[in-house]
Order: structure tokens, then sequence, then C-alpha cells
């Protein structure tokens, strides 16, 4: 579970982070970032999801909620300070695993610059042939 401390509630941070932010895409999520000023560091990283009722009826929807809440919960200390990240499921993670949302996650951040790894060795590791027949 997510601390209260690292989730954006309010519309307007949404709003604010979708339009401002940098974006990227995936097969199953689109991952919208925005950092702020680094004197502004002493605020913590904080992510919002936005599942919309095209990935499904209500059970799945909240199934992939949570699934995605899981993931960046994990990844949220990781995150430079002050980061705003609007993570938005699109309809094929209504039948991807939490693996699955895990590499669309991870790849995002990756392309973002937000990983914990350089963006060189994200970009040298998405040359590589894909494991396991997995999708890029």
């Amino acid at each position: 579970m997510l601390p209260v401390a690292a989730r954006l509630r309010r519309s307007e941070d949404f709003r604010a982070v979708m339009r401002r932010g940098a974006k990227a895409g995936r097969r199953r999520l689109v991952v919208h970032a925005l950092t702020t000023d680094p004197s502004d560091a002493a605020e913590a990283a904080r992510a919002g999801f936005v599942v919309s009722k095209a990935v499904g009826n209500s059970v799945v929807r909240h199934r992939v909620s949570r699934r995605l809440r899981h993931l960046i919960s994990d990844r949220i200390g990781t995150l430079p300070p002050g980061s705003s990240l609007v993570i938005r499921a699109l309809p094929p993670a209504a039948d991807a695993s939490s693996a699955e949302l895990g590499s669309d996650l991870d790849a995002s951040l990756r392309r973002l610059g937000l990983s914990g790894q350089s963006a060189v060795a994200g970009k040298s590791r998405e040359t590589r042939p894909p494991d396991n027949g997995s999708a890029v």
C-alpha cells in the first residue's frame, strides 16, 4: 500500500502532471512524469493511477489498480524526490500479469530517466533480444 504522502489525490495535481510532464507509453500503460525543481526536493515522490472503464468492469479495473499500486510501492523510493507520476492503464492491462505490467512500468521509467539505472544502460538493454518472448 502506498503511504498517503506518496499519493496524488487532487484532480489539479493529475491535470498538471498530464499536461506539463513528459510521457512514455508502452503496450499496457502510459506513464506521465513531472519532476520539480531540485530546490523543492524536500517533497517525497508521489504517484496516481488512472484506470478507465475502457480497461474493463469494476472488478477488472480494481485488480489492475491494485497491481499497479503494488508495483509502484516497490519503486517509489528509487524515484527522485519531488517527482510526480500518473500511471494510466490501457485496455490490454486487463489481461496482463503483474510481471508484464512491471516490465512495462520499468521500461517507461527507464525511458523517462527516472529509473535507478542510467538512460544509456536502459537503451542498451532494449536493443537485446527480449527474454522468454516478452513484448517490448
